[in-house]
């Protein structure tokens, strides 16, 4: 396997209180992150020049060139949440968390995966409270 390294920025992003939401309404909140997906986050990542590497149950990690790019996804996509939860229950929101770390990836085959600085981040680092975003 042949593998190389290049800097990145990574975007990770999941829903706070996202058991408790799966919990009151699995297939609603489900459909309405299907719906997020297709109507908001993936058309700012592609916007934005970032390439969806991992999703997870209420998570993602996108890759960015530019850590310029991740930020400003990021805060186009908070602000549009902040739209879209406008009179909606509390606890009934979907509400992002989300983080950007700048430092290498590791290609391998053409599939990206965040360096030892990237991992770390992700294992120890905050995502922000929603709506904001973390650094």
């Amino acid at each position: 396997m042949a593998s190389t390294r290049r800097l990145a920025a990574i975007l990770a992003a999941d829903v706070a209180a996202y058991s408790r939401l799966i919990g009151a309404d699995e297939e609603g909140t489900l459909g309405r992150l299907r719906a997020l997906r297709a109507e908001l986050i993936d058309p700012k990542i592609a916007e934005h020049r970032g390439r969806l590497v991992k999703t997870t149950g209420d998570g993602l990690l996108v890759e960015f060139g530019s850590v310029v790019d991740a930020l400003r996804c990021a805060v186009e996509v908070q602000r549009e949440m902040t739209g879209r939860n406008s009179g909606v229950p509390s606890d009934n929101r979907i509400e992002f968390r989300i983080g950007i770390n700048m430092g290498d990836i590791v290609v391998e085959d053409g599939d990206a995966a965040a360096g030892e600085e990237g991992c770390q981040r992700q294992s120890a680092g905050p995502l922000s409270p929603p709506p904001s975003v973390s650094r």
